[in-house]
């Protein structure tokens, strides 16, 4: 009886070892069989899921608090997604988003205006497209915004001129049409599919929309968004898909490049404007493509062309299309409507197509002018030849009242001086060469400085600041986009004595005691005061210590 008792203990014993070996093995078996197979999915999907979370959990609180108590009409899509805060980018299978959220940098910009905002960027036509459609959930403040979601069909009209306030960025249909407002600077749209522009009319047909969308966009295709008078003068440029698709307009011209979309219009005429508005962000968005583009210009000034069609024609092969004029329908597969501009006389490499910098545009000015100068050097002390000095001299407001004492001083420094007015500049193509043989250029704030661009790497800039607070402008306006050009720059602030304001205010004025009380009273007050009636008369013997010291940097 006893040793069939111990048998049936141990025989339990082991049975329930024999359970517990398998409680343990089977799920190690199990685990390392989902290892073998799927650990890097498991751990990516993990990875993304925490990522995504934690990253848009703030923006998604944000949405959902503004949506509370309103009636809309839009959905949302659920995308798989990762996202990374810091540099705004997210990433949807292999294709590019950038999110585009409101900056503290961007003047008026009211926040409420965009929760959430998405720029798709332009995909590569011969890349995969697994997503096929993306729907942008976006709330205006008192302008509701529909797109189409789910069986809705609603319109959408976007009129950049008539709400430069609200910056965001659209992503309609497949891809096609990918708007960005959200740029301080310009509004842009580029577009891929059946294109068929009607220049005359400033009409964009892009037949791959289907016609129940209904949407109309509108743009002002000139960098200075901010400018509301200036415009208002800008020609519309308008983008819609047509009423019936076998309704198209035929194309009377098929192009196998590119298009770009600009306007000659706004400020243009003066060089400053000319380069801040247009040339810089033609470089920048046309560059890359080598000259197998075609530009299309509304606002049409031929002078202007004229000018700069050495710029022009080594951007683009081809001759430029008047848009007032044409009649012709022209179709594209690839269209680029407004310019990418980044800021005044300058561009951020890490916004342009090949990362492109200054640097490049000024290389490739000197290649469109052939100029010879790469960069400034240091002359032995010994050498016979003189640093050469450019004086920019205007005429009628910020002129030099003492021209010709400042360049007897300058000759007898040791420079050699050349002296350009309006009238030496007018010949571009010489003038950029007499700039670029230049190792210094000194003028009063003014356009005339932006012939900077010319000047060879390592030059010297002296920009004189007249009377009136102006420092922050003028170092805004040629200061700091000289150190992107490579250049070194100097600055001159006039003193009361040495301005013709002197001559018209006695010392306790605002003019002279609170010139910034003139800047609050609006842009028409201060121009009148402090640009446009004053003039300079430098301190002879103070400005020659600025000479002397840029002279011995050179002659060393």
């Amino acid at each position: 009886m006893k040793a069939k008792q111990s048998f049936g203990q141990t025989y339990t014993q082991r049975l329930g070892l024999v359970a517990l070996f398998g409680c343990i093995i089977v799920p190690v078996i199990f685990i390392a069989l989902i290892k073998s197979n799927s650990l890097q999915f498991s751990i990516l999907s993990l990875q993304l899921s925490i990522r995504t979370y934690g990253s848009l959990s703030t923006m998604e609180e944000d949405e959902v608090s503004t949506r509370r108590g309103a009636n809309s009409t839009t959905q949302s899509l659920q995308l798989r997604v990762v996202q990374e805060r810091n540099d705004s980018i997210i990433g949807i299978d292999n294709e590019l988003i950038k999110l585009a959220l409101p900056s503290n940098e961007q003047p008026n910009v009211n926040k409420s205006n965009a929760e959430v905002v998405i720029n798709k960027m332009p995909l590569d036509q011969n890349k995969k497209q697994d997503v096929n459609r993306l729907i942008v959930d976006i709330e205006m403040t008192n302008q509701p915004l529909a797109i189409e979601t789910g069986n809705k069909q609603e319109d959408m009209t976007i009129d950049s001129s008539e709400r430069p306030e609200q910056n965001h960025a659209i992503e309609v249909q497949e891809s096609k049409l990918v708007c960005d407002f959200s740029q301080p600077r310009s509004d842009t749209c580029s577009l891929l599919g059946d294109i068929r522009i009607l220049p005359k009319t400033s009409n964009i047909i892009l037949v791959s929309l289907p016609p129940s969308q209904n949407s109309t966009v509108r743009i002002r295709p000139y960098a200075r968004k901010w400018e509301r008078p200036v415009m208002q003068n800008i020609k519309e440029v308008s983008i819609s898909p047509p009423p019936d698709p076998d309704q198209a307009p035929s194309c009377s011209v098929k192009h196998t490049v590119p298009a770009v979309i600009f306007s000659t219009g706004g400020f243009l005429g003066n060089f400053f404007h000319d380069f801040t508005d247009v040339i810089v962000p033609l470089f920048t968005t046309s560059r890359h493509f080598q000259g197998e583009v075609q530009f299309l210009v509304t606002d049409f000034n031929s002078d202007w062309i004229a000018r700069y069609r050495p710029i022009l024609g080594q951007l683009s092969k081809y001759e430029v299309i008047d848009m007032d004029r044409e009649a012709s329908v022209h179709c594209f597969s690839k269209a680029q409507l407004g310019l990418l501009s980044h800021k005044v006389l300058g561009i951020d490499p890490s916004l342009t197509p090949n990362n492109y910098s200054m640097l490049d545009f000024k290389q490739f000015l000197r290649s469109s002018f052939s100029l010879n100068r790469e960069s400034t050097k240091v002359m032995p002390k010994n050498s016979k030849r003189k640093p050469r000095l450019l004086m920019i001299l205007r005429k009628g407001s910020r002129s030099l009242m003492n021209a010709k004492e400042i360049v007897s001083m300058a000759r007898s420094t040791g420079f050699k001086v050349v002296t350009a007015g309006p009238e030496e500049t007018r010949d571009l193509a010489k003038f950029a060469k007499i700039v670029n043989s230049c190792d210094v250029m000194m003028g009063v704030h003014g356009a005339g400085l932006g012939n900077m661009v010319f000047l060879p790497t390592n030059a010297s800039l002296i920009q004189i600041i007249p009377w009136g607070g102006l420092k922050w402008a003028c170092w805004h306006d040629f200061g700091q986009p000289a150190f992107g050009m490579g250049l070194n720059y100097v600055e001159y602030e006039i003193k009361e004595e040495e301005s013709s304001l002197i001559e018209e205010y006695p010392r306790d004025h605002a003019v002279f005691k609170d010139p910034l009380s003139i800047h609050r009273q609006g842009w028409n007050q201060l121009w009148s005061i402090f640009l446009n009636k004053q003039k300079v008369k430098l301190d002879v013997g103070r400005f020659r210590g600025v000479l002397l010291e840029i002279y011995r940097s050179l002659k060393n």
